[in-house]
């Protein structure tokens, strides 16, 4: 694996989108190797939140509620942080609510992206920046094999096309600005993530838990709709190896876009998560169909991740079986009011051991 913990001991890292799922782990993950983490961010979706549950704030230089949409506000942190390597996180993240506010999800996930590189342009002390886009960024042919990294960009819905239009923006800058200004940008696009702590509305995981802890039947719109799930420390890992070879690159050999995703016999059916969860928590066979009227979503969908196995020396660690044991083991941890930042620790160190 590329990732070397060293690294990132005293590094400034300006983190958008900390208050998050992913953006709370990656937080708490950085803090842990010595990083110096300023959050950006909207407040915490949900309530709970990861954020609030395992205590982050204590753990950063500095805390920003700000919108990334705001780029005044955004330009003048990034300035004061002197960030030397940025990992751009924010976003609208749902499928569905992109269908119902795709103002909301275009601002935010294509002029988030703008506002984030802008103040990059302008910053003396960035080397180094990763924005985090999605699996859900190619065009998707719902064909069986998995897209490479230089597929076209496209998306049907919102935020598949919102995500697209973000890493036109990247290469737009990266060709533009970033080349004479000496400043490496890449950006990553990942699977379908799944982990504990994910409270998110509209999410598999979550609302599989949520129906067996208030003992409902599961309800589950594609059954056989395949993702390339994986755990959420797998792209983690990903963006922190990424961003330090582009920190440590003289050139720009680590420029341009990665996947990261599972193996390719963990591309699973909906199906296959919700049986695996509900019997790991107890509860097999609590699920079933929802038969309301449904939106258009992806069906098929994998991602080729030999780029960032041959370049980056990374691949995946946990299979999709053992992930739906972590959140398990993380959920039962939760109901016993156990020390989550522990938990959350420990399946950190267990990853990296693997």
């Amino acid at each position: 694996m590329g990732l070397e913990n060293y690294f990132w001991k005293g590094k400034s890292v300006f983190l958008t989108g900390h208050t998050g799922f992913k953006g709370s782990w990656l937080a708490l993950w950085l803090s842990s190797l010595g990083a110096n983490v300023h959050g950006y961010s909207l407040n915490s979706p949900t309530n709970p939140n990861l954020f609030s549950v395992i205590g982050v704030e204590p753990l950063l230089a500095s805390h920003t509620i700000g919108d990334v949409r705001d780029y005044e506000k955004l330009s003048k942190k990034l300035k004061q942080t002197q960030a030397e390597i940025i990992i751009h996180m924010a976003a609208q993240p749902l499928v569905r609510k992109s269908y119902a506010d795709p103002i909301e999800t275009y601002s935010t996930n294509v002029m988030g992206t703008v506002n984030v590189l802008e103040s990059v342009r302008h910053s003396e002390s960035v080397k180094a920046v990763v924005n985090i886009t999605t699996d859900k960024c190619y065009e998707n042919q719902e064909w069986v094999w998995a897209y490479r990294e230089n597929e076209p960009m496209g998306g049907y819905d919102p935020y598949s096309n919102s995500k697209g239009c973000s890493e036109l923006v990247t290469s737009a800058y990266r060709n533009s600005f970033f080349l004479t200004q000496e400043i490496r940008l890449a950006s990553a696009r990942a699977g379908n993530v799944i982990g504990g702590g994910d409270w998110s509305e509209d999410r598999l995981v979550p609302d599989i838990l949520a129906s067996i802890l208030n003992q409902k039947i599961v309800k589950i719109r594609n059954p056989n709709a395949i993702r390339p799930w994986q755990h959420v420390l797998e792209p983690l890992s990903g963006y922190l190896c990424l961003a330090e070879k582009l920190y440590k690159d003289e050139g720009q050999k680590y420029s341009g876009g990665w996947n990261f995703g599972p193996k390719e016999d963990d591309a699973k059916p909906v199906s296959w998560i919700v049986d695996r969860l509900t019997k790991q928590m107890g509860k097999e066979d609590a699920w079933e169909v929802d038969v309301s009227p449904k939106l258009h979503e992806a069906n098929y969908l994998k991602l080729d991740c030999s780029k960032a196995k041959h370049h980056l020396n990374w691949e995946p660690r946990w299979s999709l079986s053992n992930a739906i044991e972590k959140i398990a083991e993380w959920y039962e941890a939760y109901q016993k009011n156990a020390d989550m930042r522990e938990i959350c620790l420990n399946q950190i160190s267990e990853y990296q051991k693997t």
